[in-house]
Formats: C-alpha cells, sequence, structure tokens
C-alpha cells in the first residue's frame, strides 16, 4: 500500500507589522517533498486556511534557495500545488500515515491554536502514524493534546528553531512568541545542536523533529525510515 504523508504549510503573509513579509520556508517543503517522492508516497498540501501558501522571501534567494528551490519556482504545476493547499475540514486523518509540518516564521502565527489541525494530529498519532515538523512547524505542535487531555509534546526529546538562532538571524524581536522557551514550559525535552544552523535531528518514537532548514532532508528522511522505507 503506498504510504500517504500530510504537509502543513502557513498562510500567513507578514509578521505583525504587515510591512514585513515572511511565509513558507520553501526548501523545508521541497527537501521533505523529494524524498518523499523518491519512496513513492503520495503527498497532500494542508493549511489552516486553505488555499495560498505565500512564501519567505529570504527562502527564495541565494545562497539559501538551492536547486530544489529553484526547481519548485519554475515549475507552474507546483506553484499551483502552493496556490490550493486544502483546508483542514477537506481532510480525513485515517487516510494519511504521518503529518509534516514545514516552517517559515509565519507558522508561529496560525499554527499554535489551530483546533483543526491539532484533531488531525492527534488522530494520525492515534493510529499508530508519525507526527513530525521542521525548523519553525514545532509550533503547530504546542498545543496539541491526546485524547487523554495530556499534551503531546509533555515528557517528549523534540527540538525546532532554537532561540539562538533567532537571535543570530536577527528576528527576535519580530517574532510574538519564543518557540523554544514555550516548548520547555509544555513539559517537552527540548534539544539543540551545540552549534547553530547545523543539522540537528531528535527522534522520540513516533515523533521526528528537526532543528532548522538545514534539518529537512534528515527529518524526512527519518520519517521515511520509520514507515519502514
Amino acid at each position: 500500500m503506498t504510504r500517504r504523508i500530510l504537509l502543513v504549510v502557513s498562510n500567513v503573509a507578514n509578521y505583525a507589522d504587515q510591512s514585513e513579509p515572511t511565509g513558507l520556508w520553501l526548501s523545508e517543503l521541497t527537501h521533505a517533498w523529494h524524498i518523499f517522492a523518491q519512496k513513492g508516497y503520495t503527498q497532500q498540501m494542508v493549511s489552516p486556511k486553505g488555499g495560498l501558501s505565500p512564501l519567505e522571501p529570504r527562502s527564495l534567494k541565494w545562497p539559501l534557495a538551492d536547486a530544489s528551490v529553484k526547481e519548485w519556482l519554475g515549475d507552474s504545476g507546483r506553484q499551483q500545488l502552493l496556490a490550493s493547499t486544502a483546508a483542514p475540514d477537506e481532510i480525513n486523518p485515517a487516510d494519511f500515515d504521518a503529518i509534516y509540518y514545514t516552517g517559515g516564521h509565519a507558522v508561529m502565527w496560525d499554527f499554535p491554536d489551530d483546533a483543526a489541525l491539532q484533531r488531525i494530529t492527534r488522530e494520525i498519532y492515534e493510529r499508530d502514524g508519525i507526527v513530525s515538523s521542521v525548523c519553525h512547524g514545532y509550533c503547530g505542535l504546542l498545543n496539541t493534546r491526546l485524547s487523554n487531555g495530556n499534551l503531546l509534546v509533555a515528557g517528549r526529546r523534540l527540538t525546532g528553531y532554537s532561540w539562538v538562532e533567532e537571535v543570530l538571524a536577527g528576528v527576535a524581536k519580530k517574532v510574538p512568541y519564543n518557540a523554544e522557551e514555550e516548548m520547555v514550559r509544555r513539559g517537552a525535552l527540548y534539544e539543540k545542536a551545540l552549534i547553530p544552523f547545523v543539522s540537528k535531528v531528535v527522534t522520540d518514537g513516533r515523533l521526528v523533529t528537526g532543528q532548522n532548514p538545514q534539518s529537512a532532508k534528515a527529518t524526512a528522511t527519518q520519517v521515511a525510515a520509520l514507515l519502514g522505507d
């Protein structure tokens, strides 16, 4: 049976200051998409509101825009995928073996409190599926609760974009909260690489998280490994 992966992207296009654009960090999608495509998986994108997922401008520039990013930017079919993402109410969690939350600072606004995404995540996880995220995508796991009322992340090893990386990226004063700190407050056992901006993946059972954009390939590879591929 073909594996099915649900990839979550943001609908947010700006920081709180509407003159400052943000959006999906494209390589966090493209790197995972290519790994999953090589495995023959069926993939679908969902966003909190459905429809367009804006792109983070900084992720489209050299040297951050690698070959996979340029390929997507030059492919009208793939651009259409980002323009017409599904809404959560169009998704049946039973159809998916794994969920993968992409990042970009945009997700800090629309991922954490989306009850529909939380429901989808919970149902996939409780059907023995895999929950995964990369970079800021872990903001989508902040408030997800299991059927027993416990937070999914409580007592779990995980990683995601670190506060020191926010500072070094020059956006610490622009983000709405410290995601690393919020994870720790929820009882998560947060880990990060000794050196910022290097790949790091943490696997705790069926929870797979990557620290930053540089971790997307390794995160997707680990998801595939857990799926037996």
